[in-house]
């Protein structure tokens, strides 16, 4: 494969590679990372994200919600060539989508502001898209993933959630709103988001299933917010989750309707007749 380069396997040595960067001792890539962190009002939760991410990925793009205090001279001072833009619209799906048209990168990862998420294990989502996975997906509830910050309601909530899109789709996911995932950039082109709020991460899911795209489950630990009040209403969010469930159509049905009428069938059809 030609954007990844596994040393242990080769035996070649990393500076004669060129174009590669190295990502750990076994694992080097060629495709340039952006990393996407939609923010507001996180200044102090912001060092606890950014001494967790690595010094190999290509950008940072903080997508700043019209912050009152300073969650952009922060990022500043931490990552210096970290790329802010202000987001003019409003809502975790806005940001996440003004984040993605700034990437510059081959592979874009999402990573929320609050000091949740570990970047350490961007070197996990990578290797599974360098390997041959079109969307890796974190999972908190996948063998070796977890999560300190939810309650039984919002599990309960997020086991439903999942079940219903795994049936209504012939997904497999563990994990349904969970926002640590990353892609390859131009899977944009097949997805079509066109979501404001907290399901954004639910419309993703569902669309990457309905575009036939390849998925991997990643291991991920979730942790507490370290500062501030999450905006997430487990009610109100959960509504808005299964709304957008119930609004995207199964391509079951047109799989079926495509496979009927394909110039094969149809020719085998005229034989018979």
């Amino acid at each position: 494969m030609s954007s990844v380069l596994r040393p242990a396997a080769t035996g070649k040595d990393l500076s004669t590679a060129g174009k590669y960067r190295p990502v750990s001792t076994h694992l080097a890539i060629a495709p340039p990372v952006s990393v996407v962190i939609p923010a507001m009002n996180e200044a102090e939760n912001l060092p606890y994200v950014f001494k967790t991410l690595p010094d190999w990925i290509h950008e940072v793009v903080l997508v700043d919600g019209n912050s009152t205090d300073n969650t952009v001279e922060v990022a500043r001072e931490l990552w210096p060539d970290v790329k802010v833009v202000r987001q003019s619209g409003k809502g975790k799906g806005d940001a996440l989508i003004t984040g993605f048209k700034a990437c510059t990168g081959d592979i874009i990862v999402m990573v929320d502001a609050d000091g949740s998420a570990d970047g350490h294990e961007i070197l996990s989502y990578v290797s599974a898209l360098v390997s041959g996975a079109d969307f890796a997906k974190g999972s908190r509830f996948a063998n070796g993933g977890g999560t300190d910050d939810m309650t039984f309601i919002r599990k309960l909530g997020n086991w439903a959630l999942c079940t219903i899109v795994n049936r209504k789709f012939g997904a497999r996911y563990t994990d349904l709103c969970y926002g640590y995932n990353a892609f390859w950039r131009r899977c944009l082109d097949k997805i079509d988001l066109d979501c404001t709020g907290f399901e954004i991460e639910t419309l993703i899911n569902i669309r990457v299933v309905k575009a036939g795209l390849k998925v991997q489950e990643i291991p991920s630990y979730e942790y507490l917010r370290i500062h501030g009040a999450s905006n997430l209403r487990a009610v109100r969010d959960g509504f808005r989750v299964l709304k957008v469930i119930l609004g995207e159509r199964s391509n079951r049905r047109e799989l079926r309707r495509q496979a009927h009428h394909s110039p094969l069938l149809d020719s085998v059809r005229g034989e018979v007749s």
